[in-house]
């Protein structure tokens, strides 16, 4: 098992893996606790400040839950992988559109953390330094989601869900993990051999 400064210095000794930028992602079901992971994480892997965090559900949408690997590519992995600073819209799940605000990035970070449901996928997995993910089960993930959310989302959790279960079930992340993160409590670590 390790600690969040222990697995922080493992993640330090990586090699950068898109462009001069080591990048993480952190994957698992919705409601795993893979934003307050990824804060932690961003806290610890920062020298200035924390590390940046690139939270995918500011890339999806209601229309394309999971078809967001093009925005990423070119509004985050194209400028990081070449030492330019990323600029990404940030889609507004109130309004049901990209609004006006655009997230900017420095250029060539240490460290990037990319944070969502799919973050480990197929096609991001050759620009990662390391896959974490949140080891907690879909049902207990779900429940603790739905809480979170509130009984207004209800409808929504309904076809999240049956996506959510589509896209790892075509594109599983778990067993690509370098490290596992207890789910339920974001601690202890351990290497997913």
């Amino acid at each position: 098992m390790l600690s969040l400064p222990s697995l922080a210095a493992r993640l330090r000794v990586l090699a950068p893996s898109c462009g001069p930028t080591r990048l993480l992602a952190v994957d698992g079901y919705a409601g795993s606790g893979k934003t307050t992971f990824a804060a932690l994480l961003a806290g610890e892997l920062g020298e200035d400040g924390p590390a940046p965090v690139v939270h995918l559900d500011d890339l999806a949408t209601h229309e394309e839950f999971f078809a967001w690997t093009g925005r990423l590519r070119t509004e985050v992995l194209a400028p990081l992988a070449e030492g330019r600073p990323v600029r990404h819209r940030v889609y507004d799940w109130e309004l049901a559109r990209f609004d006006e605000t655009v997230r900017e990035l420095p250029a060539a970070p240490p460290f990037l953390i990319l944070e969502g449901v799919g973050a480990g996928r197929r096609a991001v997995r050759p620009y990662l330094s390391a896959l974490l993910w949140m080891d907690l089960d879909a049902e207990t993930a779900r429940t603790r989601g739905e809480l979170r959310d509130g009984p207004q989302l209800a409808e929504f959790w309904k076809q999240w869900t049956k996506e959510q279960s589509e896209h790892f079930r075509v594109d599983p992340s778990r067993g690509f993990a370098d490290f596992l993160v207890t789910g339920s409590t974001g601690r202890p670590f351990a290497d997913a051999a």
